[in-house]
């Protein structure tokens, strides 16, 4: 431990809550973390309790800073990233007037659908209405319903008690924020996809009007827009007590999780790609200017890096299918499970991968769980493996596990490549699933480019609120993280394997084009 400045960062993601010291220049000196439950309800909602949230946070920080009482001594600030286009309404006093509404719930699709709906329809949504969003936010609400958007409008049409004592929505980083400092705000890219608000401007981000009554949501009911990097107050005097820090302990915007991701992985030269994989993934670059690829469902959106947008191209599940794998495959609790304590299974399902040859042995598998989002929006798209056998067995299906999400990001690459004008020669990873030498290698092979694994990848969102910390409070440019980052392993596309994966890939999309229609009529009934 140096005597740097150390700043208390917190990354909330869908699975679990993690609290790290990180100092100013990057290094993780220590953390902990504990999981969070998901609650899926009978109508088809996800949903998380934010107390537990909060109850999380209270036991990792706690037991973090005692394990640690140098580096305890030595915060500054403390900084969030979490968990994006989830939805809490909270009445005057900060108090959670539901469970959240998380990013992968689509009860709101039909509220949103009758709320835009108009002569001239794209997708249900009037075309008129889509433009003028795609003008100022550069997107639109996706029809899917998973966006707070759709939430607002669920809670305000089905729930309209709850609605009634709303005082503000709040993303998952402003519920947060808001208990640690007592301010009702929201950062740039945390009320992005409200889609209220004018983008033009990357270093001013505001509300805009018209887009309030196209949604329908009574203004007042919206937070105060910051920027990534504002100092939006000090630390609460009772929790600063209950922690044992200094009340004068700095609170700091923050990110949502891929605004962070993109920080933490040292991504911020211009048009320099990163991946993430998480419980989702996505492929991810800064540009300076905004643009839309509707046909994509891509965008530039607003983020930490003064100046500059994030090109996002989000997929909807990618390590979650491992976790399914796991829970749901591998080890279900019924009356075949024999091993109900298993010390890493990840770790174990790298070790099965790799002594699996490249193509899985003619298995593939699509990892639509939870249906897409780009570069296709299809909430009824669903996951399948194909082309077993009797000569297949279950290493074969883990690494066609890997193997499919990682043809899934390969289909993202070219539109992201039309994007950005270019193709490039490398990208960073980042995220739980970046810690796999057995995937990293697949990502490289498959994505035929070079594959830069950050060290100690699964802190990235840790570290990237870190380092927007740390500008927050002046200690350094988030310019300067290119120069901070550090790699664990640099993967080469391997020559022999690209014949097997670009013909394997061929396939993929093909699957994609013919399933489409049986996807339709199995599971679109039933999203209506």
């Amino acid at each position: 431990m140096t005597n740097e400045p150390v700043i208390l960062s917190i990354d909330l993601g869908t699975s679990g809550m993690k609290t790290a010291l990180i100092t100013v220049q990057g290094e993780v000196v220590g953390w902990e973390s504990q999981a969070i439950d998901l609650i899926v309800t009978p109508d088809g909602g996800a949903e998380q309790d934010p107390e537990n949230w909060w109850n999380a946070f209270l036991t990792t920080t706690t037991k973090l800073l005692r394990s640690n009482p140098q580096a305890a001594k030595a915060v500054e600030a403390i900084c969030c990233s979490t968990q994006g286009e989830g939805t809490i309404p909270v009445d005057q006093h900060g108090n959670p007037l539901s469970n959240c509404i998380l990013w992968m719930d689509m009860r709101g699709a039909l509220n949103l659908k009758k709320q835009l709906h108009g002569r001239v329809n794209i997708d249900g949504a009037d075309i008129f209405k889509v433009l003028r969003f795609i003008q100022l936010t550069g997107g639109m609400p996706s029809m899917t319903g998973k966006d707070p958007a759709a939430h607002m409008l669920y809670i305000r049409d089905n729930r309209p008690d709850v609605y009634a004592k709303t005082y503000k929505f709040l993303n998952v980083l402003d519920f947060l924020n808001l208990r640690l400092s007592g301010e009702f705000v929201a950062s740039f890219d945390s009320i992005l996809t409200s889609w209220v608000t004018d983008n033009r401007n990357p270093d001013q981000i505001v509300y805009h009007d018209s887009l309030i009554k196209t949604l329908g949501i009574d203004r007042e009911k919206l937070p105060d827009i910051v920027s990534c990097q504002t100092v939006i107050g000090t630390l609460l005097p009772e929790l600063a007590q209950h922690l044992d820090l200094s009340p004068q302990v700095k609170i700091v915007a923050g990110a949502i999780d891929t605004t962070a991701a993109a920080i933490g992985a040292g991504a911020v030269e211009d048009y320099l790609p990163h991946l993430y994989i998480g419980t989702s993934s996505w492929v991810a670059a800064h540009v300076p200017y905004k643009k839309t690829d509707i046909l994509s469902s891509m965008a530039s959106i607003p983020c930490a890096l003064p100046g500059h947008y994030l090109l996002m191209a989000l997929q909807a599940t990618a390590g979650g299918n491992l976790t399914f794998l796991r829970d749901n495959i591998l080890y279900h609790k019924d009356e075949l499970l024999q091993e109900a304590n298993v010390p890493d299974i990840f770790k174990v399902l790298d070790q099965i991968a790799d002594r699996v040859p490249p193509g899985s042995n003619g298995v593939i598998y699509t990892p639509w769980i939870w249906g897409e989002r780009a570069p296709v929006d299809d909430r009824t798209v669903r996951a399948g493996l194909y082309n077993l056998s009797l000569q297949n067995n279950r290493q074969d299906i883990i690494r066609a596990f890997l193997e499919g999400i990682a043809f899934n990001t390969n289909w993202l690459m070219d539109p992201v490549q039309k994007f950005i004008g270019q193709k490039p020669s490398r990208i960073h990873i980042v995220g739980g699933g970046a810690q796999s030498n057995v995937w990293c290698q697949i990502f490289a092979d498959v994505l035929d480019m070079q594959v830069c694994q950050v060290n100690d990848p699964i802190q990235a969102n840790a570290r990237g609120a870190a380092w927007i910390g740390a500008a927050g409070l002046g200690y350094i440019q988030l310019s300067d993280v290119s120069q901070l980052v550090t790699f664990r392993a640099t993967y080469t596309p391997n020559p022999a394997n690209r014949e097997i994966y670009a013909e394997k890939f061929a396939i993929f999309k093909q699957i994609y084009k013919q399933m489409k229609p049986i996807y339709q009529r199995l599971n679109g009934a039933a999203l209506k």
